[in-house]
């Protein structure tokens, strides 16, 4: 049974992972997925000195374009729709400094139209990882249409 159920997942990862690679935005933040399953996804990334505020934490915008991806990829792991972020709402528990930022997002509740996604914010110091932050999302999810991604001028 579980070789049926990655067989059904295979196509919905490619499909998100040929997705993500066309995300200007990712690469322009140097976002990495880290795992993809049904109903899950898990985006970090490393420290770099144009990601950071003026005391040195991980921007604030990171955290919440961490969220916004990533709920966004779980609801679209669950029934391989597409899916755009209606709304999230972001709690950011205390600054996120240390050499890495992962986010992990999860279906709460998958939907034809909306889905629920929660998400939660960890940097990690020295090895050890501290939550950040935490949000819950509404995932619009859309009819199976092919990504229009402009090409470069």
């Amino acid at each position: 049974m579980t070789g049926d159920v990655e067989a059904d997942f295979a196509p919905i990862a490619n499909r998100i992972r040929t997705s993500l690679s066309q995300q200007g935005f990712m690469a322009h933040i140097g976002a990495e997925l880290c795992e993809l399953a049904r109903g899950s996804c898990t985006l970090a990334v490393d420290r770099r000195g144009e990601l950071l505020q003026q005391h040195g934490f991980f921007h604030g915008g990171v955290t919440a374009f961490l969220v916004d991806n990533a709920t966004t990829i779980a609801a679209a792991t669950s029934r391989g729709q597409p899916a755009l972020t209606a709304e999230y709402k972001l709690n950011l528990l205390s600054p996120a400094s240390g050499e890495r930022l992962i986010c992990r997002a999860r279906v709460i509740k998958p939907g034809r139209q909306v889905a629920v996604v929660a998400a939660d914010v960890f940097c990690v110091i020295d090895g050890v990882e501290k939550h950040t932050a935490t949000a819950l999302a509404s995932i619009a999810m859309l009819e199976n249409v092919p990504a229009r991604i402009p090409s470069p001028a």
